[in-house]
């Protein structure tokens, strides 16, 4: 289930993120700690080597090769590969969830523009909807790992209602060698045309707006599916991944506390725990693991997209507002502002620090502190130039 943590910080307080470095699901902690011991876990073993069982020479030895992995380890060029990764992974990441497919602007345009209140008009509105759903479902189903677990086979698509047992036939008599997504909005668009032909879509324009919807809706399927094909170029995955392995396999080496009577530079203390180089691997591997995470968000790490919920959502709403909500309106009465022409909503106390006055411009406030001046002439065909008569503004 994604993890929300909005409302803890709706207002910016003195340490108001402190509390969410505590939590576990979906936290750095829970995608990193195994990485983070084992590399401990070896800095430690190549230390207790370097300091109980290596000879002088082998010391000595062992003390250039150190020297040596610091000296040319920064040369792996990590932030720069893995920021701009990181960054096209999230954008990937972001764009994927504004294009999931939602069906409420064609379950308005069903429920307002297919009339009929007998069966037959109720078939209609809820097939075409049903017809929407079905596709959305087909489309998560070839990319969501927790769709397909839920519907493995076509019969768990009609035992959950998507599709009719005949619908079911007639989708597997068409031979394609492609994915069939698109077959239900075929019989969407014979549909609705269908019903043009009755009456019980009334009017072309509203016949023309919910084709244009359904494309609509058709593209953001389309572009799921794009994105579950062609992902970030494989190279460039392997290249970062690379990078940071390949850097904090050489920092073992390299970040070990080396003798200090030897005198070699930078190495001045023997602190035993590598304090800076430990907060390096969390934040560089981190960082990597939070584009492991959103390269797919239709897995199932504890950020990913809730599909299954998108298909609840979806099916129940859609059906509600095209079958028991159409042409269903409450009785109209005048409201509570009939005779007030200044309406205003009242606050509650502890709204009451929201209340302020409108805002009319920020030269406004100048009018309060410059003084006001006024023209005066003693004889309106007088020659003379007219005196200026200031005076402060009681406002």
């Amino acid at each position: 289930m994604t993890v929300t943590y909005s409302s803890k910080v709706a207002n910016a307080t003195f340490f108001g993120f402190h509390r969410l470095l505590f939590k576990w699901r979906g936290s750095i902690y829970k995608l990193l700690y195994r990485e983070f011991i084992v590399f401990a876990v070896l800095y430690t073993a190549i230390s207790l080597v370097y300091r109980l069982l290596l000879t002088g020479a082998q010391k000595r030895y062992f003390e250039k090769l150190s020297i040596y992995c610091d000296r040319y380890a920064e040369q792996i060029p990590v932030t720069f590969v893995l920021g701009f990764y990181v960054t096209l992974v999230v954008n990937r990441w972001w764009n994927q969830f504004v294009n999931l497919p939602w069906p409420d602007r064609l379950m308005f345009l069903i429920s307002s523009s297919v009339h009929g209140s007998d069966e037959h008009g109720r078939l209609l509105r809820r097939t075409l909807m049903r017809y929407v759903n079905l596709t959305s479902l087909l489309i998560f189903r070839s990319v969501s790992t927790a769709v397909y677990k839920r519907f493995p086979t076509m019969d768990h698509v009609v035992e959950a209602g998507f599709m009719t047992a005949n619908e079911r036939k007639l989708f597997n008599h068409l031979k394609s060698p492609h994915l069939k997504y698109w077959v239900p909005f075929i019989w969407f668009g014979n549909l609705a045309t269908k019903a043009r032909n009755e009456g019980r879509i009334r009017d072309s324009v509203d016949l023309q707006s919910l084709m244009t919807e359904m494309n609509r809706y058709r593209s953001w399927c389309s572009l799921l599916f794009g994105y579950d094909w062609v992902g970030i170029p494989l190279v460039y995955t392997q290249v970062v991944t690379l990078a940071v392995y390949t850097f904090f396999f050489t920092c073992l080496i390299g970040r070990q506390f080396l003798d200090p009577t030897k005198g070699y530079a930078g190495h001045d203390l023997d602190l035993y725990i590598p304090i800076f180089t430990l907060l390096q691997f969390f934040f560089y591997a981190g960082w990597l693991k939070v584009a492991e995470q959103l390269i797919n968000p239709f897995g199932e790490d504890d950020d990913d997209f809730e599909t299954n919920w998108c298909i609840d959502r979806n099916l129940q709403v859609s059906l509600l507002a095209v079958d028991e909500m159409h042409m269903s309106l409450p009785k109209m009465k005048k409201d509570i502002y009939w005779d007030d022409s200044a309406a205003r909503p009242p606050y509650t106390l502890a709204a009451a620090d929201y209340c302020i006055p409108s805002f009319l411009g920020s030269t406004v406030q100048m009018g309060k502190q410059m003084p006001i001046c006024k023209l005066e002439t003693e004889n309106i065909n007088s020659l003379h130039q007219p005196q200026l008569q200031c005076a402060k503004s009681d406002s």
